[in-house]
């Protein structure tokens, strides 16, 4: 397997072949850290078969594949409740024997006094939410009502080329409800725009759409928007590369775009399912043999290749989870004792953390200057800050979100 994956993407072994860490150069079995997520990345792209390995990298969900094969997904396997008592409650030794498991005090202590200074961080739907983004396929949402109408044979399948391709109103739908700048940044948004300031912020892997990272002040630099993005758009049919901000009321309220040259279909650059990544993910190869802490946040691992970012960081690197429940690597049999999970309510969680860290006062002035920008003729509670739904649509809060990418 490795071989293959040295044969088809010789960049990899180019790229970190002659890499040591922390003077090993032997991190899974004489290969890099980053061979290992390439390979998780290609046997999930491949499946039952072998004989038709990807050359790309695209996405894939678990939720999606086990369904075709008539499985349940991974997080309704019921013997993952006692797993998760196991490794909350028990403190379970896992892969590590005698070594003492760290704590969310540990992790913030070394984070504090600046042990970590190349931190890189994983989020997904699960710190959108709390701004008031509705989960599409959540039957509670008036949004998903309002997609049921257009007879999806699974939710999934808003995100799918071909059914887009065939029917784009229901993407259209969805979209002029996430469109970048009709919400704002949460705690858990601003916590990571903190870590950014003090310069401990080596990259955000996001798999958001909603452009909240942006709003929150974190430079598209720092970005990897790893399901792409609404500040560029794509004529499905003369490949013309257009800005978001072309389309942007067009899409607020519900339309249809088409390329002014040739009348094509205009789908944003948000990525579907089956389509190759951003080339800006590439960064992963150099990011994780870097990273000396990883943070999770919201997510639960279940859409490739983003999920095995998770495994791809050292060995001998602390990885903290806050989130509902374990998932990914956290939910193995053996995790590894520097594995820190803070289950439960994300904000909630992201504040016990931040409170550990002593950052509570600078992380409530940041909101504060940044509300203000926007919404000075309004009083403001911090505390009650994107918890409140749906704020009215500020063209400030879209000049943030609305730019030019930064290109690998």
């Amino acid at each position: 397997m490795i071989e293959y994956i040295k044969r088809v993407c010789p960049s990899t072994t180019n790229i970190v072949g002659a890499r040591t860490v922390d003077g090993n150069s032997s991190l899974w079995q004489g290969e890099s850290c980053c061979l290992q997520s390439a390979a998780v990345s290609l046997l999930v792209s491949c499946g039952d078969s072998m004989m038709m390995m990807p050359t790309k990298m695209c996405v894939h969900s678990f939720r999606k594949l086990l369904r075709h094969q008539g499985l349940v997904p991974l997080t309704g396997f019921t013997s993952r409740a006692p797993l998760s008592v196991s490794f909350v409650k028990t403190g379970a030794q896992g892969q590590d024997g005698g070594k003492k498991r760290m704590s969310l005090r540990n992790v913030a202590e070394m984070l504090r006094e600046r042990q970590c200074q190349r931190v890189v961080a994983m989020v997904g739907a699960g710190i959108s939410t709390p701004s008031g983004i509705p989960d599409f396929r959540s039957p509670e949402s008036g949004l998903y009502s309002n997609l049921q109408r257009y007879d999806l044979p699974y939710p999934e399948a808003i995100f799918e080329l071909n059914y887009f391709l065939s029917n784009p109103r229901p993407f259209f739908t969805l979209a002029s409800q996430l469109y970048p700048g009709k919400f704002r940044p949460n705690y858990a948004h601003y916590f990571l725009r903190h870590l950014h300031d003090r310069g401990q912020l080596l990259r955000l892997y996001t798999q958001n759409i909603d452009g909240l990272e942006r709003v929150a002040g974190i430079p598209p630099s720092k970005l990897v928007e790893a399901h792409g993005t609404f500040a560029t758009a794509t004529c499905t049919v003369c490949l013309r590369s257009f800005l978001g901000q072309d389309f942007q009321l067009q899409i607020l309220n519900g339309e249809i775009p088409y390329c002014s040259v040739c009348r094509g279909l205009i789908k944003p650059d948000i990525i579907f399912f089956g389509e190759e990544l951003p080339r800006r993910f590439l960064l992963h190869l150099t990011d994780f043999p870097l990273a000396d802490l990883l943070i999770i946040i919201g997510t639960s691992l279940e859409v490739e290749p983003f999920a095995s970012l998770a495994s791809a960081i050292r060995g001998s690197i602390p990885r903290l989870l806050i989130n509902r429940e374990l998932v990914g690597p956290f939910a193995w049999p053996t995790p590894r004792h520097q594995d820190v999970a803070e289950l439960g309510d994300v904000i909630q969680g992201v504040q016990r953390f931040v409170s550990l860290l002593g950052w509570t006062d600078q992380v409530l002035d940041l909101m504060q200057q940044d509300v203000k920008k926007v919404d000075q003729e309004k009083e403001w509670n911090p505390m009650n800050f994107g918890s409140s739904g749906q704020r009215p649509y500020y063209d400030a809060v879209i000049g943030l979100c609305i730019m030019s990418p930064v290109v690998l």
